[in-house]
């Protein structure tokens, strides 16, 4: 028999459920949820906490020291388990701009990774981006998006890669989206220089995410609307924000959930080896990166190299900058870090707190601060932070 466990919490929030209520959890899936008292003496009653569903991050490089780009799948878990207790019970692991060869090992290291449900998916952020938009990426590495090389890395693993950013610029790049989305990937656009009709023609033949909005693209102009607008203005395209109020100004948040009526928008860490970690020097990729004050940059160019977030903190960031009543501004919280981006990823089991979904569940205090984490119905034991 599946042993079952009652969840109540002053707050609960889940479809059609904004409030006191409680989730009921059968094995590893949610069998039940509503408002209001529970149906029978709760197991766990959580008193006054923020009850919502697991986080998922579309766009993550590493955490407590450790970086996917790596390949080192020991070192991978020791950035996945810092990330689930800030409560992303569902994270895919970015990597950036390298040599083909190192892609591919990186690819297939991380693979078993994927196998064993600890990561969704591998996001090959590169190498087929804008120089004069690399960002923390090695300009080096940089290259058009040669058809042999994607598709070895789009087949490694076992069809391990989830995701491909590329800027579709670059010489085979519209032919690139087309074989991203035919091996059954998601076809993202960042790092770019492209035009507004470039971008609305590689949206046309299949891409449907944009990498970080506004940071390391073209900005938008009165005669060059750019990829910015091209990407909002299509129904069919989530676009990233990193909400952590260093790579765009909260101003330009509410300017793009009012475009897209904030169904489209995924917070995403975009988080390096440094997060959780003390200021001082760690590396993305073949990179360099100086942390100073929490925040990361390459440390030749000062470019900002990623973050130092972690979602509960995006979470937090969403509520206290919308001028919304607090049960709304939960709600587009919960859509910006799990449902949209579970959506995008096309991942039906994550991302929301209803029946039949996973039981992966963060329990916030009034504050928003994380008191507890559930993966598939289990509770997570405390991950110590390092250093």
């Amino acid at each position: 028999m599946t042993a079952t466990l009652l969840l109540a919490a002053d707050t609960v929030v889940a479809d059609g459920v904004v409030g006191p209520g409680w989730v009921e959890v059968a094995g590893e899936r949610i069998s039940a949820v509503g408002a209001g008292p529970s149906p029978r003496t709760p197991d766990v009653d959580l008193g006054d906490a923020v009850l919502v569903p697991g986080f998922v991050d579309m766009h993550v490089h590493g955490g407590a020291g450790a970086a996917f780009p790596d390949g080192d799948p020991e070192e991978a878990m020791r950035a996945v388990r810092f990330h689930r207790a800030h409560g992303s019970t569902t994270m895919v692991a970015s990597l950036v701009a390298a040599a083909p060869a190192e892609l591919l090992r990186a690819v297939d290291a991380l693979a078993e990774l994927v196998a064993d449900d600890e990561l969704a998916g591998v996001h090959l952020e590169g190498p087929w981006l804008a120089e004069a938009r690399c960002g923390a990426h090695d300009p080096r590495q940089l290259r058009d998006a040669d058809p042999g090389e994607l598709d070895r890395l789009l087949r490694a693993g076992q069809g391990a890669v989830r995701m491909v950013t590329l800027a579709p610029e670059r010489a085979g790049g519209l032919d690139a989206v087309r074989r991203i989305v035919g091996a059954g990937a998601i076809a993202a656009l960042g790092h770019t220089d492209a035009s507004y009709a470039l971008t609305r023609s590689a949206v046309a033949a299949g891409a449907r995410v944009g990498t970080h909005l506004f940071n390391a693209m073209a900005p938008v102009h009165h005669r060059e609307p750019g990829p910015a607008v091209a990407l909002l203005e299509d129904a069919r395209v989530t676009v990233e924000l990193v909400t952590d109020g260093l790579h765009v100004h909260p101003a330009l948040w509410e300017h793009v959930l009012r475009s897209t009526g904030g169904e489209r928008v995924a917070a995403v860490t975009d988080a390096m080896a440094a997060a959780g970690m003390p200021d001082g020097e760690y590396h993305l990729g073949s990179l360099r990166v100086a942390v100073t004050d929490r925040v990361a940059r390459v440390a030749d160019t000062g470019t900002i190299a990623g973050s130092t977030a972690t979602t509960d903190a995006l979470f937090a960031n969403v509520v206290r900058h919308a001028a919304l009543p607090r049960d709304e501004a939960l709600a587009r919280a919960v859509a910006m870090t799990a449902g949209t981006p579970a959506r995008a990823l096309g991942l039906a089991e994550v991302g929301a707190i209803e029946p039949g979904r996973r039981a992966d569940l963060v329990v916030l205090d009034p504050d928003l601060h994380v008191r507890d984490v559930y993966r598939a119905g289990a509770r997570l034991a405390p991950v110590p932070l390092p250093g």
